[in-house]
């Protein structure tokens, strides 16, 4: 691909002094010894850092010039021969940032393709040399996930993750929109199929989408409410909403989800809070339940009271589980114990939520029972007076 016009002016200028005595530190002729490794293969890496230095401009926003890149290239080169002859390697002059791990990975590309270029090479040659490329990586990434916490207790750590989770919704929202699409038949007719299995790409991209809005949530306080402000909503529409994105994990495991509307239908309210509620707690209890059904209800208590709850015939949460279950990244006490998710963002969102919508998030659950989370919202009449 071309570059744009203004980084082509600049990288062809910042080329033509990759020249003389900046070049040739590429590759030192009086650097490590050949350490036993065949000359063709001595040969395809350096013409593979040759090659990652005329595909710099490819990681041109991490670096100042050419002559960084240079010196990148040199050290990196150099650290992997004196892996390769089996010399001590000084890891302490390696540059660790974005360039050099950009640079490694043009580097490891072009010299698999040269190999394959080759006659067959000795195999534990090959080996020594993919190695200590391998741990040059290594020793990058090391510094960069020290590098990462750092940020992460930064100031400005919180920030950072919400701009992670940004990043993963949106190409989400994207597999979300085709799988919809394929889904429909707007692309043409599919089978059944391969229906269920786009249905469950949709389900697994929701789920992941859901998790990062729930660290954008979280760093938010949890309990930011969409639409500040009551709207009329139909709770049918929310309840066959959820059945609907929840289906196919539901028939993968071989379950049913029920639904129990409430004589009143139209609402006013929170309904994307609420629509986000209940799918938590859906997808959560059919995760948990192996056998049997998960029962979504919206019980109308009075004109105005409507008592929502997502029963489940799973195995129930342990007593040693209630006390933090609530609690967001939290750490599971040992493999398969219950929690909400591997972080537990979803259920501290959810309880969240439902008190931003003024109710409380309560459970019943029991050992081999099920589970039963519930709560109780005012929501009057839509076209009634809102009062009293």
């Amino acid at each position: 691909m071309r570059p744009k016009t203004a980084a082509t002016g600049t990288a062809s200028g910042d080329r033509r002094r990759l020249t003389g005595s900046a070049s040739a530190r590429l590759w030192d002729p009086d650097g490590p010894s050949s350490g036993g490794i065949a000359v063709p293969l001595w040969d395809a890496l350096r013409e593979s850092v040759h090659a990652a230095q005329a595909m710099w401009e490819t990681a041109l926003e991490h670096a100042i010039g050419a002559e960084e890149v240079t010196a990148h290239l040199a050290q990196l080169s150099n650290a992997i021969r004196q892996r390769a002859s089996g010399q001590e390697t000084d890891f302490g002059g390696l540059p660790r940032n974005a360039l050099s791990r950009r640079l490694l990975v043009l580097m490891r590309s072009a010299f698999v393709e040269r190999v394959q270029e080759l006659p067959p090479p000795d195999s534990s040659q090959l080996l020594r040399l993919l190695s200590a490329i391998e741990q040059v990586g290594q020793r990058l990434e090391a510094d960069w996930s020290q590098h990462f916490a750092d940020r992460l207790s930064s100031p400005d750590g919180l920030e950072l993750v919400v701009e992670v989770a940004h990043d993963l919704r949106s190409p989400l929202t994207s597999i979300l929109f085709l799988a919809e699409t394929l889904q429909r038949g707007r692309s043409g007719p599919v089978n059944e199929i391969q229906e269920r299995q786009l249905g469950l790409i949709y389900s697994a991209a929701f789920g992941l989408s859901s998790v990062a809005s729930d660290v954008i949530e979280l760093a938010r306080g949890g309990d930011r409410l969409v639409d500040l402000d009551p709207i009329p909503f139909s709770v049918t529409d929310i309840l066959e909403s959820v059945r609907d994105i929840v289906q196919p994990i539901a028939e993968e495991k071989g379950l049913t989800v029920q639904l129990t509307t409430p004589e009143a239908d139209f609402r006013v309210g929170h309904p994307v809070a609420l629509s986000r509620v209940l799918l938590n707690l859906t997808t959560n209890a059919l995760k948990f339940t192996a056998e049997g059904f998960v029962e979504v209800t919206a019980r109308q208590l009075s004109s105005r009271a409507v008592e929502f709850s997502v029963r489940d015939t799973g195995r129930g949460i342990p007593p040693q589980s209630m006390a933090t279950l609530y609690e967001p990244f939290r750490r599971r006490q040992k493999l398969g114990e219950y929690a909400f998710s591997g972080s537990g963002l979803g259920l501290s969102i959810c309880r969240k939520l439902v008190e931003a919508m003024g109710s409380t998030l309560e459970v019943e659950t029991g050992s081999g029972e099920g589970t039963r989370f519930f709560f109780i919202l005012d929501l009057p009449l839509a076209g009634q007076p809102q009062f009293g």
